[in-house]
């Protein structure tokens, strides 16, 4: 992620984070309100509200604001909120509770809606039918169908439709305008023009004269069809959740806990730590844990992408929603509620689909001042239709120009625009094991054209093997490897352990075989040394030997040849000579190979960035095809060289391990960590690949790619949408084209369009 944009976000440790659900937000203008009412209670240092998902993440100081305070200041403004402490609050809380609370928040607004859409139908229907059927129907031709239009349409516009009004007069207070505000000033505008016409027609004309135009079914359908819209969003809102709601399923409800001799079935959210749980063959581990008694093999493929099953024995860790299957295991709790791996994923998932990427700024600033143009450009239909016609069917025409106008530039289309993209987008990169913080990064990702990536551990296996052994006249190789695996023994090195599997593997037995070291001693970055059966012996580089007047030169060659194979070459020293060396190789991955492949056809150029030698480096990356070589580099070179890219105006993603890379991940636009969702790759990292390894590092780009590709083509058929269907409303265009959109037409298009924007972002759930 950008630097800046990291600094800006950085969580300082007095400040807490509480996500809220927030019901009623119809549109941008309602996102704008909500969060410029949370901004003004003291404390609050950030508010961001995600209208799909109806939730305002408030990041504030406790010892100024609280949560009741928050919840006051969106009630204040005319919406309802809860907490939903998404981020599991207290360690005995179930990654389930916050899904089961927006789960209910969303039926209850289901419920409510479907409701009054079906009182609205009952109604509406035969109102439009004798609307239409302009006197055709037999009694209805005169002043007792007007009076029955006037007697169906009421109760919708003061039932269903008052919800429209509340928000409407809520936004007035607060000396704002939004969707609702068109809405209510639609539907009254055409109910209250009717009725005053059809009193006026009813008391003050003459018996006979000529019935005066009314718009009683425009402003019950007005209402009918969005609720229509809106009932359609609440279902495709709920696709938006799919990702959380199928991490939360992975965890079971019951642990079976152990209890001296007896098992007890109890609620998983009354683990503690220490407690032992017993896990069947067959059952999903309901908490991290270590496995105190058994063996089994476990399916970790939730976290890992790996089709095969880890073996699992006394002291292994193991992961809540990952599945048991062969054996029964006995295992002592470690984490519970927020500390396990499931709950970190939910939460770092809900908060990266609750963001904005910066692309939604444009739809927030236009939003902003849209509704007040829109009320506006109405008034100036409404006037200029009547200086045309002055006449009482004028003035008709003119409030039907006025209403329309007004109904059809809704902008929820704008306002859903971005955040239903960002949502899906996180959504789906979940499902391939692949996390996002946030639509920033997404954006990010969008534009990335230049990825350097670390070696070790990336874009090779990160588990360097025994390749080699040189032993020079008057030496035994298989005695050499030998005393320098007993060494090495007490080394936890990579290539130290290397070493001591591969004397396993050739010798055909174990460790204890080996013989006993006196003296053991590490010379940090130069290697190791020890007494092994009354010999002195040192492993290590060709420098650290000649410092000791041991001259490496009958070796250098086969040295440099092992080096330009890739290869790590030690040379080891006995009794003050020279005796050979030992060469050890990480191979590069064949995911690698792939993914190195992919992101060169998306004209994605690539670099090298290790710590390792120059020549073992090079022979990497020629075999995987990279031009660009940075070796012998540490932490801050690596960000450093990311400094240099950005300079040259390259947007770059830094791909590490999180953990000796974050200098470079966090200086990066998009820092990308490979690993199982660890503790420090989830913090250093904008993205982690939590399965597959490189080879998902161009799905992750992909996926950045087609989410702004989704952004934009909702914005713009919002922008176009509204360009082309305000005109017609307005009648614009009638003396060329004799074109009117009437307000019925207009209400429906409006909530279609919103419809279609979500839509267009669900796409995202099915691409390949």
């Amino acid at each position: 992620m950008d630097g800046t944009a990291s600094a800006s976000t950085t969580e300082q440790p007095e400040t807490r984070t509480s996500d809220l659900n927030v019901q009623g937000m119809t549109c941008a203008a309602c996102v704008r309100r909500v969060e410029r009412a949370l901004l003004r209670v003291p404390g609050v240092a950030e508010a961001s509200v995600n209208l799909p998902l109806h939730r305002a993440t408030v990041r504030f100081d406790p010892e100024q604001a609280s949560v009741p305070e928050l919840l006051k200041a969106i009630e204040d403004a005319g919406y309802e909120a809860l907490e939903l402490r998404p981020t599991i609050e207290s360690e005995s809380d179930s990654p389930e509770e916050p899904a089961a609370r927006i789960a209910a928040a969303e039926e209850a607004e289901e419920r409510g809606l479907r409701r009054d859409l079906v009182f609205t139908a009952a109604l509406t229907v035969p109102l439009l039918v004798i609307a239409m059927s302009h006197g055709a129907l037999p009694g209805l031709d005169g002043a007792l169908g007007h009076f029955l239009q006037f007697a169906l349409a009421t109760p919708v516009v003061f039932g269903p439709g008052k919800r429209f009004f509340r928000l409407a007069w809520s936004a007035l207070r607060h000396r704002s305008a939004d969707m609702n505000t068109l809405i209510a000033l639609g539907t009254f505008a055409a109910w209250s023009y009717s009725t005053v016409a059809l009193l006026s027609h009813a008391f003050l004309h003459e018996h006979g004269g000529a019935l005066p135009h009314v718009y009683f079914e425009a402003a019950a359908a007005i209402i009918g069809f969005v609720l229509l819209g809106k009932l359609l969003e609440a279902r495709a809102r709920k696709k938006l959740a799919d990702a959380v709601r199928g991490l939360v399923a992975l965890t079971p409800k019951v642990a079976h806990k152990r209890v001296g001799t007896a098992l007890i079935d109890v609620p998983v959210e009354s683990l503690v730590r220490g407690d032992l749980v017993l896990i069947r063959p067959g059952e999903r581990i309901p908490i991290d844990a270590e496995v105190v008694q058994g063996a089994s093999a476990v399916d970790e493929s939730m976290l890992t992408g790996e089709s095969l099953p880890v073996d699992k024995a006394e002291g292994a860790v193991v992961y809540g929603g990952t599945l048991n299957q062969s054996g029964s295991l006995v295992v002592r709790v470690t984490q519970t509620g927020k500390g396990t791996m499931l709950a970190r994923i939910i939460e770092a998932v809900e908060q990266a689909q609750g963001s904005k990427a910066p692309i939604a700024r444009l739809a927030d600033v236009i939003s902003g001042i849209f509704v007040p143009i829109v009320v506006g450009i109405a008034a100036i239909a409404f006037v200029a239709w009547l200086l045309v016609d002055p006449s009482a069917s004028g003035l008709a025409t003119a409030i039907e120009r006025f209403v329309a106008v007004l109904v059809i530039a809704c902008p929820c289309a704008l306002g859903l625009a971005t955040p239903a993209a960002v949502a899906v987008g996180t959504g789906k990169g979940a499902e391939l094991g692949i996390l996002v913080k946030g639509g920033s990064v997404l954006e990010a990702a969008s534009r990335v054209d230049t990825v350097l990536v670390d070696k070790t551990g990336t874009l090779t296996t990160g588990k360097p093997r025994l390749t080699d052994v040189v032993a020079l006249p008057g030496f035994d190789e298989a005695e050499l490897l030998r005393l320098v695996a007993a060494v090495e023994r007490e080394s936890e090195h990579p290539i130290a352990r290397a070493i001591v599997v591969g004397f396993t593997e050739r010798a055909g037995a174990d460790e204890a075989s080996l013989p006993p070291v006196e003296g053991f001693r590490i010379e940090v970055g130069h290697g190791a040394s020890g007494i092994v059966g009354g010999k002195r012996v040192r492993v290590g580089n060709a420098a650290w030997l000649r410092e000791s007047g041991i001259s490496t030169e009958a070796l250098e060659e086969a040295a440099d040849r092992l080096a330009s194979l890739g290869r790590t070459p030690s040379f080891v020293e006995i009794d003050d000579a020279l005796a050979g060396l030992v060469a050890v190789a990480d191979r590069p991955t064949e995911e690698a190979r792939q993914a190195l492949r992919r992101l060169r056809e998306m004209g994605i150029e690539v670099a090298m960035v290790t710590g390792d030698r120059e020549r073992t480096a090079r022979a990497i990356a020629d075999e995987l095809g990279i031009a660009t070589v940075y070796a012998e580099t540490r932490p801050t070179d690596k960000a450093r060289i990311v400094a240099e890219y950005r300079d040259k105006g390259a947007v770059v993603a830094m791909v590490g391990d999180g953990i000796n890379d974050a200098p470079a991940l966090a200086l990066a636009h998009v820092g990308i960590a490979i690993g199982s969702g660890t503790d420090i790759s989830l913090a250093a990292a904008d993205v982690v690949l939590l399965r597959g390894g490189l080879a998902k590092l161009p799905q992750a780009l992909e996926l950045g790619r087609s989410t702004l590709r989704t952004i934009r083509q909702n914005l713009f058929w919002a922008f176009v949408y509204n360009v082309v269907g305000i005109p017609i409303a307005a009648g614009l265009l009638y003396p060329v084209t004799g074109w009117l959109l009437s307000p019925v037409l207009a209400s429906l298009a409006m909530s279609m369009s919103s419809v279609s924007v979500l839509t267009n972002s669900l796409r995202l759930r099915y691409a390949r």
